[in-house]
């Protein structure tokens, strides 16, 4: 792409950006050893590990809690190191991609700080001093890193950096940037919701909360739905933006008129966890709250996101 002469010349960012490139290489590979590493854990927890105790096994917390890390460590391996290639090669999908995954964490990032900050209160019942040293932390992940990184990918010099190395645009500029961070953050969900597998199939229902493997039907359909119509957004597909509206909004009002019904407690006593994890869970504080707010903001997020990815549909074909 030819450069506006009447502007001075940008600054070449391919020496700043093959160091990020590394450092995205170090950090994938190093998650990736992680969670070889992690996997570890289960023997520890097994029959004669050293922290084995009665009824470990799939549903209950731990081995949950265990399963999910080591997803995410490989989740963050793959990203680092696909993005770190891309950088070093200064390849247009790198730069599109990794704006996309900056502008996810900055959307991302609100319901699940609230809900960080809200448990650290009532888990923690922190001082009023080391919840103000906490504050300064929390803002550095959340906005400060997501918007600065954005705004260094949005810069001329470094758009102007990846065009010259690689004149031909990437099959990602063919979706617009707020359709992909809804793909993105829709391949998110499902990643997440495997958590609920894990946790014994939990799932908000009009009133009723699926529990063991009727919970796991309706999450395998909802998983499938999903797929289909990110399949359908990255293609910019009117059907897929309305029955991804559909779903979040029926998600939505499921989780309304289902979970004020129940509370932390009732819900722990429903997933029946081991002996000792029950016996560990009766002391937190919260157990008489209910979970509905944590668990309505990601998805009154999602709401907000697909509105405002509708002008990208509006003259779509169905």
């Amino acid at each position: 792409m030819a450069q506006d002469s009447s502007k001075p010349p940008s600054k070449d960012r391919s020496r700043l950006l093959k160091v990020f490139g590394v450092l995205l290489l170090l950090i994938g590979f190093f998650f990736a050893f992680v969670g070889m590493v992690e996997m570890y854990c289960f023997y520890l927890f097994a029959e004669g590990g050293r922290f084995h105790y009665e009824g470990f096994g799939f549903g209950t917390f731990m081995f949950a809690n265990i399963a999910t890390q080591i997803a995410g460590y490989y989740v963050i391996a793959v990203i680092g190191i696909v993005l770190g290639a891309g950088h070093l090669g200064l390849k247009r999908w790198a730069h599109d991609l990794s704006l996309t995954l900056f502008v996810s964490w900055l959307i991302v990032g609100l319901p699940l700080t609230l809900i960080a900050l809200l448990m650290f209160i009532t888990a923690k019942d922190p001082t009023a001093i080391s919840f103000l040293l906490a504050l300064p932390f929390a803002a550095l992940v959340y906005p400060v890193a997501p918007f600065l990184l954005m705004r260094f990918y949005r810069s001329r010099a470094v758009c102007h950096t990846f065009e010259q190395a690689d004149p031909h645009p990437s099959w990602l500029a063919d979706i617009p940037l707020p359709v992909r961070v809804l793909c993105v953050l829709m391949i998110l969900n499902i990643l997440t919701l495997h958590g609920m597998v894990l946790l014994n199939g939990l799932f908000p229902f009009f009133g009723v909360l699926f529990i063991d493997l009727h919970g796991i039907m309706a999450l395998d359909v909802l998983f499938l739905l999903l797929g289909i119509l990110t399949w359908g957004l990255a293609r910019l597909k009117l059907w897929a933006w309305w029955g991804t509206l559909i779903i979040f909004a029926a998600l939505t009002v499921s989780t309304l008129v289902t979970l004020p019904r129940y509370t932390v407690g009732s819900i722990l006593d429903m997933m029946a966890f081991a002996p000792i994890e029950m016996d560990a869970f009766s002391n937190l504080p919260f157990l008489s709250a209910s979970p509905t707010l944590a668990a309505v903001l990601p998805l009154l997020t999602m709401l907000g996101l697909i509105g405002w990815t509708y002008r990208h549909f509006r003259g779509a074909v169905a």
